[in-house]
């Protein structure tokens, strides 16, 4: 499997160094480094998807890899309290025939009793995110989700 015991989250640092690294490597955005921190049997939430098992995290991650022409990740706080860690982040993406976006969001990730990541729920609003990229586009959504939400 991809995980190994000596594989184990011992605080934000470490966090904050795997995250920003996995999104700046040469060519395409690799997470080969990070998925043995994560544990075998981890589940995964956004606002896109549920994803049960390092398998489906995986195919998941190679998926974006594909999709993205660049993608690079910069962590502006971590915290920890106990097996909780808190990540809030700015994640610059673009993908193919496209400009750059970038995308504000938040990640919960619940470690288990041996270290590893067994839960992570990431909070964003994607289409907000993307669409406030598109010139002439993005006053209308944002005219919209005030008058509808806000």
């Amino acid at each position: 499997m991809l995980t190994a015991d000596n594989y184990t989250i011992e605080n934000v640092d470490q966090i904050r160094e795997l995250w920003q690294k996995t999104y700046n490597t040469a060519g395409k955005p690799d997470w080969s480094h990070i998925l043995p921190y994560y544990a075998n049997d981890m589940e995964f939430r956004d606002s896109i998807q549920g994803l049960r098992g390092i398998e489906d995290f995986t195919a998941m991650t190679e998926r974006l890899s594909a999709r993205s022409k660049d993608l690079k990740m910069k962590v502006v706080n971590a915290n920890k309290d106990g097996l909780i860690i808190f990540v809030e982040w700015e994640m610059t993406i673009s993908f193919k025939k496209r400009p750059s976006s970038i995308m504000y969001g938040a990640s919960r990730l619940t470690l288990n009793e041996a270290g590893k990541i067994s839960f992570q729920r990431d909070y964003y609003d994607l289409w907000g995110d993307i669409f406030d990229n598109i010139p002439r586009f993005n006053k209308i959504y944002r005219k919209f989700m005030h008058r509808k939400f806000g």
